[in-house]
């Protein structure tokens, strides 16, 4: 089975290759190496701080006199649970990510969306 699936494959495999003055065709990874990283355009917190103020801010029931990094969506702010939810959908968009369902249950106030926001290596 093992064997079917790598003819399989490797049939289909095309590797580019570059020449290279009067020596054999080498493979084009070999001559040209790039490294990435998740993290070469990360957001710094200041950037994910303003953007998820400006979203909260925005928000109909909210105050934006009231709003810092530190309140918290139901105590500070008095929004339900379906506030809640809708302020992550806007976080959500915001930062093109997709916040699973037992993620978002756990942020309730802007420092909780600061810091997952932040540290998510696909927020952008």
């Amino acid at each position: 089975m093992a064997s079917a699936l790598r003819a399989a494959i490797l049939g289909h495999l095309r590797v580019p290759v570059v020449a290279n003055g009067s020596k054999l065709l080498t493979p084009l990874w070999t001559t040209s190496v790039r490294s990435m990283s998740s993290h070469d355009d990360h957001l710094e917190k200041t950037q994910v701080i303003d953007r998820i103020l400006d979203i909260v801010k925005s928000f109909p029931k909210v105050d934006p006199s009231k709003v810092t990094p530190d309140v918290h969506f139901q105590k500070d702010l008095g929004l339900d649970s379906l506030d809640n939810v809708e302020i992550i959908m806007a976080i959500e968009e915001e930062f093109k990510l997709e916040i699973p369902d037992k993620e978002a249950d756990k942020i309730d106030s802007c420092a909780l969306a600061i810091e997952y926001v932040y540290n998510h290596p696909l927020a952008s």
